[in-house]
C-alpha cells in the first residue's frame, strides 16, 4: 500500500502555507512533498510517523520531513457529536528549496540545514525550544510579507540548534510508493484502533486487509518494519500511558482496559517500550 498523496495549496502571494485547524486534522496515512512543521496546541491521540507509533498530546511540536508518511489519529472522543474536547493545530508546509537551490548551503544557515536533515525521520522538539517554536508558529499565522520567511527561518534555526530533540522514525525506514492500493494500511490501522482492546485473530485482520494470513504477516512487516503483534503491543502500551496520565483507574484496571490478558505481560511490555514501570511512569508524570 502506498500512502495517500496530499496536495497542499499555498494561496496567492505566498511561497508556503500556514494554517490553523480547529478540528481533527487529516486522519489518513498520507505524505506530501512539503516539509511539515506542526504544533498540536490542543489535542490528544496516536501518531504514526514512518515506523514510529506513539501518543501525541497538547503542546507537542514536531517537524515531519518531505515524503515521510504520517498519520494523526485523534482519540475517538474528538469525533463525537457535541464533544467536550476540541482540537487546535497550527501547521506550516513548505518545500525545502522554496528559497532557492543555494540558500541552505550558506554557512550561516547550517542550523536550518541540520533541522531539515534531522526532520527527514521525523523530529520531536522538547524543552524551551518547543515553547519558542510554538510561539513563532502562532505569530506566523498572522504574519505577512518577508516577515513570514524570517519567522520560518527563526523556527528552523532554533530546532537545528536544539540539544533536546528526538528522532521518531527508524533510520532504516523506507516506504514503497509503487503499490497501487491506497486504502489497505488505512483499513488495518482503523480496525486496529477500534479493536485493540480485544484479541484480534490473524485471520480476522487478514480478512479486513483482503489478503491471506501468511501474506498479511509478510506484507505488514515489509511496510512497517515490525510484526503485527508488536504493532498491537505498542498501541496497547500507548493507550495505557493515556490512562495512567488521566489517573482514573487502578494500574490493574488499566492493564485490562488496554487489552492485556494478564498483569505480568502488561508490566513486561510497558517497561520494554517506555523504559519504566507503569507506576514509575505515572509518578513521574504527576511530579512533572
Amino acid at each position: 500500500m502506498r500512502p495517500q498523496l496530499l496536495k497542499i495549496s499555498k494561496g496567492p502571494g505566498h511561497s508556503f502555507s500556514v494554517r490553523q485547524d480547529l478540528y481533527p486534522i487529516n486522519n489518513r496515512w498520507h505524505y506530501h512533498g512539503e516539509v511539515e512543521l506542526i504544533h498540536i496546541k490542543k489535542g490528544e491521540g496516536t501518531q504514526f510517523i514512518g515506523d514510529n507509533i506513539s501518543r501525541f498530546k497538547s503542546g507537542d511540536v514536531m517537524i515531519i520531513g518531505s515524503n515521510l508518511p504520517h498519520y494523526w489519529r485523534f482519540d475517538d472522543i474528538y469525533y463525537e457529536e457535541n464533544s467536550p474536547k476540541t482540537a487546535d493545530v497550527h501547521v506550516a508546509h513548505f518545500h525545502e528549496k522554496f528559497w532557492g537551490d543555494h540558500f541552505l548551503h550558506l554557512p550561516e544557515n547550517l542550523s536550518i540545514k541540520n533541522a531539515l536533515e534531522k526532520g527527514k525521520r521525523g523530529l520531536q522538539v522538547t524543552g524551551s525550544t518547543r515553547e519558542k517554536v510554538a510561539e513563532i508558529l502562532e505569530c506566523l499565522m498572522k504574519a505577512e510579507g518577508a516577515n513570514r520567511i524570517v519567522l520560518l527561518m527563526e523556527a528552523l534555526s532554533a530546532i537545528g540548534s536544539c540539544p533536546t530533540v528526538s528522532t521518531m522514525s527508524s533510520i532504516g525506514f523506507k516506504h514503497d510508493f509503487v503499490e497501487s492500493e491506497n486504502d489497505r494500511i488505512n483499513t488495518i490501522y482503523e480496525y486496529s484502533m477500534r479493536n485493540f482492546k480485544n484479541k484480534i485473530q490473524l485471520d480476522e485482520i487478514a480478512a479486513m486487509a483482503n489478503i491471506s494470513p501468511n501474506s498479511f504477516c509478510r506484507y505488514f512487516k515489509s511496510r512497517t518494519r515490525k510484526t503485527y503483534s508488536q504493532f498491537l503491543i505498542e498501541l496497547r502500551v500507548g493507550h495505557a500511558c493515556k490512562l495512567l496520565i488521566e489517573n482514573n483507574f487502578s494500574i490493574k484496571q488499566i492493564c485490562y482496559e488496554s487489552g492485556f490478558n494478564n498483569f505480568t505481560s502488561f508490566h513486561k511490555y510497558f517497561k520494554l517500550i517506555t523504559g519504566k514501570s507503569p507506576l514509575t511512569y505515572q509518578k513521574e508524570f504527576t511530579a512533572n
